[in-house]
C-alpha cells in the first residue's frame, strides 16, 4: 500500500509508480477517501527491488506492507485511520440504526411512506426497504424494480438516506442512479465474487456511498467473511460495513444460528464498522429485542432490524419477524441505554 506525502498522485506520478509494479506483475489500485487517496499494490508486493525502488520516489511518504490474506481491510491498514458516516451518524461514536421494511409492497405504497416516517420517528438513521428479493422457490414475489421509484419517494419525505440489496450489475446502476445511499450485498451473494468486484468498481470513486456486506449463510470463518469485503476495497470502496446476521445450520426456534458474538472477534482482525442485523438472526418479531441488544453487548456499532407499521399486511419475511415502530422504537432507546454504559466503559470493549 502506498502512501503519498500529499492527499493525492499527480496524473504523472500515478503512471510512474504503475508502470513501476506492472515491471513485477502487479497493478495499482487508486482508493478515493474523503481527504486523502491511497494506492494499493494489487498483487504479490514481496518483492523488495520494487519496494526499494517505490520508496525512493520523492513523492511517497512510505509504503505499507501487511502480510494478511486481507491487506486493505486489515486492523493495521491504513484505511483504518479513515471515518464513515452515514444518517449523519460517524460509525463508532453513537449508535446507527438502519429500519424499514423487508419487502416493498408495489402495490400498497403506502404502507412504506408510513413504515418510512414510524421509522424516523422511532429514531433510527437510515431507512431500509427490498426492491429486489432472492427467493428459494422461483414462483414467489422477486420484488419489482418499480419499489426503487417507493424507496425514494420515502427517503425525499422523511429526508433519510436509504438501503436496499442489489442482487445483479443492473441492479448496481439503477441504485447509484436513483441515489441509494448503502448498497447491500445479501447472504446468498456475500460470496459472489464477481459481483464484490463490480460494487467495487461502480462506487470507487463515490465517497458518499457504502456497501453492508452480510456474512454468508453457511458457517464460514471469520478470514472468508474479511476476505469478502476485501473484493470490494481492492477494487476501489473502503466504505465497507460488515453484517452478522445470522448462519447456517440452524438453531432449533430461530431462522438461522444467531451470530452477533462474533463482533468482538471481528474487531479484533478489521477497522469495518459491525452492524447487525437481529430480524434474520432470529427470524421472529417476539425475538429481535433481546437478540438486538446482545449486538449492542458484544460491541456492534448499530443494528438493521426489520420493521412494518402493519406486520401482517407485509409481504417476503415482515409478517413473521418485523417488529412494530412502537417495539423498535423501545430496542432503540434500550439499545441507546447500553452503548452509553458500554462505552463509559462499564463493559469491556472488543
Amino acid at each position: 500500500m502506498i502512501l503519498p506525502k500529499t492527499n493525492r498522485l499527480t496524473p504523472e506520478q500515478l503512471a510512474e509508480i504503475t508502470a513501476i509494479v506492472g515491471e513485477f506483475g502487479c497493478k495499482i489500485q487508486p482508493i478515493v477517501g474523503a481527504v486523502r487517496t491511497i494506492y494499493a499494490i494489487v498483487g504479490d508486493e514481496r518483492d523488495d527491488l520494487m519496494i526499494n525502488r517505490l520508496e525512493g520516489l520523492e513523492y511517497v511518504d512510505r509504503i505499507d506492507r501487511i502480510q494478511s490474506p486481507f491487506k486493505l481491510m486489515d486492523k493495521r491498514s491504513d484505511l483504518a485511520t479513515g471515518r464513515l458516516t452515514l444518517g449523519g451518524v460517524t460509525l463508532g461514536q453513537d449508535l446507527f440504526v438502519i429500519a424499514g421494511q423487508c419487502t416493498i409492497d408495489p402495490k400498497n405504497p403506502n404502507y412504506f411512506y408510513e413504515t418510512a416516517q414510524a421509522v424516523k420517528e422511532a429514531g433510527a438513521q437510515m431507512l431500509r426497504g427490498g426492491v429486489w428479493k432472492p427467493r428459494t422457490n422461483p414462483y414467489t414475489f422477486q420484488g419489482d424494480t418499480k419499489s426503487l421509484d417507493i424507496l425514494m419517494e420515502a427517503s425525499r419525505r422523511t429526508g433519510l438516506p436509504v438501503d436496499t440489496e442489489v442482487m445483479e450489475e443492473e441492479h448496481i446502476k439503477l441504485a447509484l442512479d436513483a441515489g441509494v445511499t448503502l448498497l447491500q450485498v445479501g447472504a446468498r451473494n456475500a460470496l459472489n465474487y464477481s459481483l464484490l468486484r463490480a460494487i467495487g468498481r461502480a462506487v470507487a470513486t463515490r465517497t458518499d456511498r457504502a456497501v453492508l456486506l452480510k456474512r454468508s449463510l453457511h458457517m464460514g470463518a471469520l478470514n472468508e467473511f474479511i476476505s469478502a469485503a476485501e473484493y470490494i476495497a481492492a477494487f476501489g470502496n473502503p466504505n465497507i460495513v460488515l453484517c452478522p446476521r445470522g448462519t447456517s445450520p440452524t438453531l432449533d426456534g430461530y431462522r438461522n444460528h444467531p451470530d452477533e458474538s462474533i463482533t468482538p472477534l471481528l474487531k479484533e482482525k478489521t477497522w469495518a464498522a459491525v452492524v447487525v442485523d437481529p430480524s434474520h438472526s432470529v427470524g421472529k418479531a417476539s425475538y429481535v429485542p433481546a437478540c438486538s441488544l446482545a449486538a449492542i453487548a458484544y460491541g456492534a456499532d448499530g443494528l438493521c432490524i426489520e420493521a412494518h407499521v402493519s406486520p401482517s399486511h407485509g409481504i417476503g419475511d415482515d409478517p413473521k419477524q418485523a417488529v412494530t415502530p412502537e417495539v423498535l422504537k423501545e430496542i432503540i432507546t434500550q439499545s441507546r441505554q447500553l452503548w452509553a454504559i458500554r462505552h463509559a466503559g462499564k463493559l469491556g470493549h472488543g
